[in-house]
C-alpha cells in the first residue's frame, strides 16, 4: 500500500488525494473546514482542471480539504453548489 506524500505550501500542509488525475496546486482555492466531507469533484461538471487536497491550515492548524481550481469560474461554481454532508 502506497502512503501519500504530504508537502507544504505557505499556507496549508496539503495530502494528495490518490484520486486527482492533475497533482497540482492551482491558483484558485477553496479551503473546506470539512475533512471528511465527500467531495466528487467530477459531479460539478468544471470545465478547468482541479485537484483535491487533505489539508491542515497552518495559521490556525484548522483541518480540512482544498480544492484547487485552474478556471475562476470553477471556483465561483464549486463555492456555490457545495453543501457538506
Amino acid at each position: 500500500m502506497a502512503v501519500a506524500r504530504s508537502f507544504d505550501t505557505a499556507d496549508y500542509k496539503l495530502f494528495p488525494s490518490p484520486r486527482n488525475v492533475h497533482r497540482t496546486v492551482f491558483p484558485h482555492q477553496v479551503f473546506v473546514p470539512h475533512p471528511y466531507a465527500l467531495i466528487d469533484l467530477p459531479s460539478y461538471y468544471l470545465k478547468g482542471k482541479y485537484s483535491l487536497f487533505a489539508a491542515c491550515r497552518l495559521s490556525d492548524g484548522k483541518m480540512g480539504q482544498l480544492v484547487t481550481l485552474e478556471l475562476p469560474e470553477d471556483e465561483v461554481k464549486f463555492q456555490a453548489n457545495f453543501v457538506p454532508d
